[in-house]
């Protein structure tokens, strides 16, 4: 199966490159961004050894739909999905935080609570909460975008202070993040999910904010089965979730967490095929579509050729 390690295209009106940890980002004549969503995978800030098969059309047709699924929320960067691992959007200036948001006590906020902490980034917690509660509203508890490194978690209060975001955008991206994710959560029941938390980037053009990047995928957001959620909080069970959490659980049974001086565990055929395998079925259950295989041949070749063809047509 032909995966997408990497990418070095040099498109017509190419101004620059980017590669992040999972896509490779083209900007064209400052204009619009060609957005490659590769094979890569990443775990504990850490990019793994070999590509995943169908890993990016799976996170780039998961974006695409649920970006056209909030469009009436606010406007998006998105202008098409010319290949099933490329979107071609409008260039927008980022706001230079992510819009994590809440809805139960899972994860990052879970261990802050576990360990004693009754607040997160500004917002307060009530006492005699278990792990994977259902919060009385959703919280959003926003990071800063670390360039290099971890993003670091930052307080509505000192994200103003700081001018980083000014309160009057500010509060119109709580705004959108909230309603974002109360659809967010409206689909995920209809698919028998839970939508747990996820995160929302923004970004600005000529005066108007726009929805960027993904949402609502498995690799930015946490999903529970609904069926059995109350009894297993009721018995102190885990709850079943549907994320990318097997990959990270896969690399901690074999001794790995990103720590210094530990090496990833061999990413063998029957591993790799496994993960490309639960990404499949993750689509399937989130979005209720059935995956499309793409077309056979270079499927570099096909994503070049794709993305010409779009770029000539703007």
């Amino acid at each position: 199966m032909s995966t997408i390690k990497e990418t070095n295209f040099n498109f017509k009106n190419q101004t620059a490159f980017y590669r992040g940890k999972v896509r490779d980002v083209y900007t064209i004549a400052n204009d619009y961004l060609v957005m490659v969503a590769s094979d890569r995978i990443s775990a504990f800030d850490v990019v793994l050894p070999r590509a995943i098969p169908y890993k990016g059309q799976v996170l780039n047709q998961i974006a695409s739909k649920f970006l056209k699924a909030t469009a009436d929320i606010l406007p998006n960067w998105v202008v098409s999905v010319p290949d099933p691992n490329v979107t071609i959007g409008k260039s927008c200036e980022p706001f230079k935080v992510e819009m994590v948001i809440r809805g139960y006590v899972s994860g990052h906020l879970w261990r802050t609570y576990r360990d004693g902490g009754r607040e997160l980034c500004g917002e307060v917690l009530p006492e005699g909460l278990k792990e994977n509660d259902k919060l009385p509203e959703p919280i959003i508890t926003p990071t800063t975008k670390a360039a290099v490194g971890h993003d670091m978690d930052i307080s509505r209060a000192e994200i103003i202070s700081q001018g980083i975001v000014s309160e009057e955008d500010y509060t119109q991206l709580e705004k959108y993040a909230k309603a974002l994710f109360q659809r967010g959560t409206e689909i995920a029941a209809e698919r028998g999910l839970i939508l747990v938390d996820t995160k929302y980037e923004f970004g600005k053009r000529d005066g108007i904010i726009y929805l960027i990047d993904e949402i609502h995928t498995p690799d930015s957001s946490r999903y529970f089965y609904a069926d059995g959620y109350e009894e297993r909080q009721q018995n102190g069970e885990p709850q079943k979730q549907l994320s990318k959490e097997f990959v990270r659980q896969w690399l901690i049974e074999n001794g790995f967490q990103g720590k210094e001086g530990q090496e990833v565990p061999e990413m063998t055929d029957t591993i790799v095929n496994s993960i490309s395998e639960r990404y499949i079925e993750l689509f399937e259950h989130i979005t209720g579509d059935k995956f499309e295989y793409p077309e056979n041949g270079d499927v570099l070749d096909r994503v070049e050729r794709n993305v010409s063809e779009e770029l000539a047509k703007l």
